[in-house]
């Protein structure tokens, strides 16, 4: 698990934040007056540009496997989105700059090359059974035995007291 001022300083973070700030341009390609751009661009692409980094200091501050494996499918659905969105500019009449639009696309396909080694990267070993079977590692599957299950926990030994005069 990294601070978060070491989080700031992977490539695939600084990445991220370069995508958000790329996305907050395109409000000023956007001609003001048309309201539907103005909505897209300020709300959907926005929201999905801010998305990106909050889910991977939220995975590298969570660490198992199964959370970071969640975080990553929720950074990979925001900029898959995103970089749709971005496309669809390009057929909108009043943009201003498209070379824009391309560079924010190719900034995405930049940030998808380093989240490929930084999923990689995720230690398979660091886990919690994900019950719902979507974000184990190989191997593991949701109906297998919790191995957890067989270490021994009573939960009185730690929150419940003989004497209440003790708290």
């Amino acid at each position: 698990m990294l601070e978060p001022d070491e989080t700031e300083k992977m490539p695939i973070y600084q990445k991220a934040e370069q995508i958000f700030k790329l996305t907050q341009g395109l409000v000023y390609i956007v001609p003001a007056d048309n309201e539907y751009l103005q909505e897209t661009v300020v709300r959907f692409m926005l929201e999905n540009a801010m998305l990106i980094p909050v889910k991977i200091a939220g995975a590298e501050g969570g660490d198992l496997y199964d959370l970071r494996m969640e975080n990553a499918a929720i950074i990979r659905k925001a900029a898959r989105e995103l970089y749709v969105q971005a496309g669809s500019l390009r057929y909108e009449e009043g943009i201003k700059d498209m070379d824009y639009i391309s560079l924010l696309r190719n900034t995405i396909e930049e940030f998808r090359l380093l989240f490929i080694d930084w999923v990689a990267s995720f230690d398979v070993w660091n886990y919690i059974k994900d019950s719902w079977g979507l974000f184990n590692p190989p191997g593991v599957n949701a109906h297998d035995k919790d191995p957890d299950d067989d270490i021994p926990f009573n939960p009185n030994d730690y929150f419940n007291s003989d004497n209440d005069d003790d708290l």
